[in-house]
């Protein structure tokens, strides 16, 4: 199994056009061979002074693949190839990071 943090930084005053396109993607993505999870999360305010706020215009997708081989057919699925000519206009910039359970 492989974990994948994918950190997607939107268009300032863009971020809910960007979660509801996410919203319709996660649907068929969640039923690809190989998927284990696959879900959007923004930060909520907790009060603990060592959170770090990935910011207003952020939102991280979390993860979870079979295998890396599952994960790169996810890339080139036709509903990926559409849904990031959809999501262009509302994204700025991504930061992935794949990893791997350490125990």
């Amino acid at each position: 199994m492989i974990h994948v943090l994918a950190q997607i930084e939107t268009t300032p005053g863009h971020r809910n056009d960007f979660l509801a396109e996410f919203g319709q993607v996660a649907l068929l993505v969640r039923q690809e061979v190989g998927c284990i999870e696959y879900g959007a999360a923004v930060d909520i305010p907790t009060g603990i002074p060592v959170q770090n706020f990935i910011g207003e215009n952020a939102v991280l997708i979390i993860e979870k693949w079979e295998s890396i081989d599952h994960l790169k057919a996810h890339l080139v699925a036709p509903h990926m190839t559409d849904y990031r000519v959809r999501i262009k206009p509302f994204v700025q910039g991504v930061r992935l990071q794949v990893l791997e359970p350490s125990v």
